[in-house]
């Protein structure tokens, strides 16, 4: 009897480990993230109310990808790369191939550089091959996807590598396999050549800028090779329908190489593909390095494991798996842009070059910065995850500078853009340097950015794209007065916005200015941070344009979208003043005005989460007396703006801002002020998580509440002692240790409300 009891309790212990470890299997991080989420139109609450058109589309792809890679691989349902058409919609019933994209992750922008590749069987068609699928026949995940296609019976699967993919086709019958090869150049400009001694096709497609010099060649093209294991029985090029037997194709629309062979039942043909903006013979080096002898199954592997290690830099725990699937999207999304574009070998097109290649001499050289909307929350976050990539960042940036004599305001396309609107490239390094990330040449950074602040362009360089648009203005009335309507920009006039967000810049600059001992510099941009009051009219407590002359426009009106606001309202817009939050709360009547003022932006539902300059607005309650209610409402936005389901993003994604936000929201500090070394603190929604960050440091965060309605801060510790601010410090982080909060489901009104204990703030 004894015996038997003892076995059964062994029993019980092995089958409470078995299970224990099929729940560490079931864990796997990079299983929670849904890349479908978000390839729909917004089904959030302030995007049905304040959205519009290409607004309500998150407009990300279910990209198989490793992390910032220089190539993304995307099922394609719209063909071309137009502005504002994501390669992938959910919407659609049609599946036209497997695109290598360069899509600006969640963005109202265009793919440039890409090739799609279509499996068919039977007879060769090139124009109408378009083949329907169905979302229940998908798997999607970041490193694999997998779709059948019923009417060619054929499965069709691809993975990635940084630079490289590899499509694996297997047939469900005995017919003839055809694959067709496009360079997607919406110009008719794209390549293709075939190597059929050696199972190669060979293409390019140019890139073309857009914004400012739109339609101007770019300087680089997107090179590919297409290796075909086993090779291939015919080939041939096709344009516009048209099939003949050549090697080589150049030029024209719907074009680009086809090759064939036959296939039983059950085989697999496998495709490894190499891509480059530098040339054909690097796209051939990146792909023989990052693809060598591995088959598909063992590459599938190696990418998984290359997401769990950068999903793992942020550990949490919590029963709501639905939270858990939205947070790892979120990584996800966070970690498309931006992008790497040098080969192995260093080799990158020069910025703003026409065509000539360079060579880094150490670290990685990276493009596509959506920088009015990263600077804010994406970059942050990576100046805590990953320091190393930040400083490979501000390295890219003043090689870009300094290959094309200005700093970019909004580098993508390795060009000269001046979309959009501040100068928020310098808000990026300015927040790298206050957090103590300076691997780089500081003062050259600081001439570059200098330069922005100070230096007004030649015509033929603004026109270009190059330094701040209505500079001259700016520095002239403190403001940007409506007569001048910005023409030379792709968002033209928008006065008050640009001034309010040029205020924040030089606040930005500033604090490199006084790090480096420029003070002559410091004095006059920390004076010029101030120019948001130069728009805020008293008369009725809110931001509004301006004329020469000192006069207000008529009529006003606070919750209409105005020419003079960015993309949204006054009162949206108002909230604005990341860098001087005490200063602006004065202006309006003091800080139970700032608290007044609100209240009233949520109780009306005019908050517009989906429009990044009011991102912060939540987190300013923490500057009032009543800190409890950025609690309340971070926790409100977490709910409504974000779901795992196709339509679960609010508005544009923005290369991963909207994303971001959410993962730094959802772990309970935030950096209302980019350019400080500060976060706001507000209640995390998991029970606990832990951040692994370089050497081996580990940031601990325990959570302790008594039922999910606890979403309130009673009290916080910090390394075992009691803690009264609102906010952190960066190095409160990086340090590592250990942060306590016990929430409740009441607010706790005394806690953090003491002036000592709020956010530092340009004005006392």
């Amino acid at each position: 009897m004894t015996i038997r009891i003892v076995i059964n309790k062994l029993t019980l212990t092995f089958i409470s480990l078995f299970l224990c470890n099929v729940v560490v299997v079931a864990q796997n991080l990079a299983d929670y993230v849904q890349p479908l989420a978000g390839t729909a139109r917004a089904t959030t609450k302030s995007a049905t109310k304040h959205g519009a058109g290409t607004e309500l589309n998150a407009n990300v792809i279910p990209a198989v990808t490793q992390p910032f890679a220089m190539t993304q691989w995307t099922p394609e349902t719209r063909q071309s790369e137009i502005k504002c058409l994501p390669p992938y919609l959910y919407s659609d019933t049609l599946f036209n191939g497997f695109r290598a994209s360069h899509w600006l992750s969640g963005s109202c922008t265009q793919d440039y550089g890409s090739l799609t590749i279509m499996p068919l069987t039977g007879s060769l068609n090139t124009l109408g091959y378009a083949t329907p699928f169905k979302h229940s026949e998908e798997k999607s995940s970041p490193y694999y996807y997998h779709v059948n296609l019923p009417a060619y019976g054929v499965n069709a699967e691809v993975t990635a590598t940084l630079r490289s993919g590899m499509l694996q086709f297997t047939a469900q019958k005995n017919d003839s396999l055809y694959v067709l090869i496009k360079p997607n150049s919406d110009r008719g400009e794209g390549f293709v050549q075939i190597d059929a001694d050696k199972g190669l096709v060979w293409g390019y497609n140019p890139v073309h800028r857009i914004y400012q010099g739109w339609g101007k060649p770019a300087g680089f093209s997107g090179y590919f090779v297409v290796k075909v294991e086993g090779g291939f029985t015919r080939r041939g090029v096709f344009r516009d329908g048209k099939n003949w037997f050549a090697d080589t194709l150049k030029g024209g629309l719907n074009s680009g190489a086809f090759i064939g062979l036959q296939v039983k039942a059950g085989q697999k043909v496998r495709l490894r593909i190499g891509t480059s903006f530098s040339s054909f013979e690097g796209a051939l080096l990146n792909l023989n390095t990052e693809i060598t002898h591995q088959d598909f199954e063992s590459l599938v592997k190696a990418n998984k494991n290359g997401w769990e290690k950068a999903l793992g830099k942020i550990k949490v725990t919590t029963s709501d798996e639905r939270s858990k699937r939205i947070f790892y999207t979120a990584m996800y999304h966070a970690m498309q842009q931006p992008r790497l574009f040098n080969d192995v070998d260093g080799s990158y097109p020069q910025f703003a070059g026409n065509y000539k290649l360079l060579k880094i001499a150490g670290g990685n050289y990276y493009d596509d910065f959506s920088m009015w909307d990263t600077y804010r929350t994406q970059m942050p976050l990576f100046e805590v995850l990953e320091p190393a990539l930040v400083n490979d960042c501000v390295r890219s940036m003043i090689l870009k500078g300094q290959q094309g004599g200005w700093m970019p305001v909004f580098p993508c396309w390795n060009s000269f853009t001046a979309a959009m609107i501040g100068d928020h490239v310098t808000a990026f390094i300015a927040s790298a340097y206050v957090r103590g990330i300076r691997d780089y040449d500081v003062k050259a950074a600081y001439s570059l950015m200098r330069q922005n602040a100070f230096k007004i362009p030649t015509r033929s360089d603004y026109v270009d794209g190059k330094g701040r648009r209505a500079l001259d203005s700016y520095l002239k009335y403190g403001y940007i007065p409506l007569e001048d309507s910005v023409p030379d920009a792709f968002h033209k006039k928008e006065q008050v916005s640009r001034t309010l967000e040029y205020a924040f810049d030089d606040y930005a600059l500033a604090q490199v200015a006084r790090g480096i001992g420029v003070t002559a510099d410091y004095e006059v941009l920390i004076k010029r941070a101030r120019n948001y009051l130069n728009v805020f009219d008293p008369s009725v407590k809110m931001v509004r344009g301006r004329y020469i002359d000192g006069s207000w426009v008529k009529p006003f009106h606070a919750n209409l979208k105005q020419s003079y606001i960015t993309e949204g309202t006054p009162q949206q817009y108002t909230f604005y003043a990341p860098q001087d939050i005490n200063g602006l709360a004065k202006a309006m009547g003091g800080p139970h005005q700032l608290e007044l003022s609100l209240d009233k932006l949520f109780e009306t539902g005019e908050y517009w989460h989906g429009n990044e300059p009011g991102q912060q607005i939540p987190f300013m309650f923490t500057y009032t007396s009543s800190p409890w209610k950025t609690q309340r409402y971070v926790h409100e936005i977490l709910n409504d703006e974000y779901n795992d389901g196709p339509g679960g993003l609010s508005g544009n994604d923005d290369a991963g801002q909207m994303s971001a936000w959410y993962v730094m929201a959802a772990l309970g500090f935030y950096p209302v002020n980019p350019a400080s070394d500060h976060y706001i603190l507000s209640a995390p929604i998991f029970n606990s998580y832990q951040i692994n960050l370089p050497g081996k440091i580990v940031f601990k965060v325990v959570v302790k509440k008594r039922i999910a309605g606890d979403i309130y801060i009673k009290s916080v510790k910090l390394n075992g002692k009691r803690y009264t601010r609102s906010y952190i410090k960066h190095s409160d982080i990086t340090n590592g240790g250990v942060l306590e909060l016990t929430l409740s489901a009441t607010p706790n009104k005394n806690w953090a409300i003491n002036v000592a204990d709020r956010p530092p703030s340009l004005s006392k």
